[in-house]
């Protein structure tokens, strides 16, 4: 293929990427190196895995701050427990692909068209990670901040929304219905105590798979337990809460 072709497809990638996460870069290089994926880099430095650990690293930050200024009532393990899910692997993953970035990619020959349209959520979060690494080096924390509260504010709005008491059903029901395609519905596997004095066993059903349980003193903080314990097994987090 002659050397200008190559570059003009490139240039039409890069243009269309750029119309779809809705940034212009200054430095059209760091894009390039954004969307280089180590099977198609020359070296494992031209790809975009160092921009994924700086990216990673903006994307708590951005996060963080969120959480810190809308839940002021939030307690640090609360806030970490939100941050782990409203910024998951399978969520950045998720909001790559709504951007469209896998079609982005540069690969390498083989792995490009093993792939086709089917690009891994492992790869699909990178390259977001990726991209908010190259959008902070080219135009600072700015337009870092607004290209990830695109993705984060809705997510952030679904806790907020159930911010009394109702934050971690809220966040399950976001996270199930994004990424598992289905509901929670909650059951009651046991409960003991006297009447003035119950406690409840509950654990949330999403689909055919019962998660870990937890008990509570009130069905409403069984709920949220429940919810907190099967959000920490969707992302493959040690249980909040023993279920024995």
């Amino acid at each position: 293929m002659p050397q200008e072709s190559s570059t003009t497809v490139e240039a039409d990638i890069l243009e269309r990427c750029q119309e779809a996460i809705g940034y212009r870069f200054r430095q059209p290089d760091l894009l390039r190196s954004a969307l280089t994926h180590a099977s198609g880099a020359n070296t494992r430095l031209s790809s975009n895995e160092r921009m994924e650990f700086l990216g990673d690293a903006v994307l708590g930050l951005i996060t963080c701050e969120q959480l810190y200024i809308r839940f002021p009532e939030y307690e640090e393990g609360d806030m970490t427990k939100v941050k782990s899910s409203v910024v998951s692997r399978r969520a950045c993953a998720q909001f790559s692909r709504e951007l469209g970035l896998g079609e982005f990619l540069f690969l390498g020959r083989g792995l490009n068209a093993h792939l086709s349209d089917n690009v891994p959520d492992g790869m699909l979060a990178d390259v977001y990670e990726s991209m908010i690494a190259a959008i902070y080096l080219d135009g600072g924390l700015e337009p870092a901040r607004e290209f990830i509260l695109e993705q984060l504010c809705p997510e952030i709005e679904s806790i907020d929304e159930g911010n009394s008491g109702g934050n971690f059903k809220s966040v399950l029901q976001q996270v199930a219905q994004r990424e598992l395609g289905a509901t929670p519905q909650y059951i009651m596997l046991d409960e003991k105590g006297p009447d003035h004095s119950k406690c409840f066993k509950i654990a949330a059903l999403i689909g055919r798979f019962t998660h870990a349980a937890a008990w509570g003193r009130t069905k409403k903080e069984a709920e949220q337990r429940a919810a907190m314990n099967a959000l920490a097994q969707i992302h493959g987090e040690p249980l909040p809460f023993e279920h024995d």
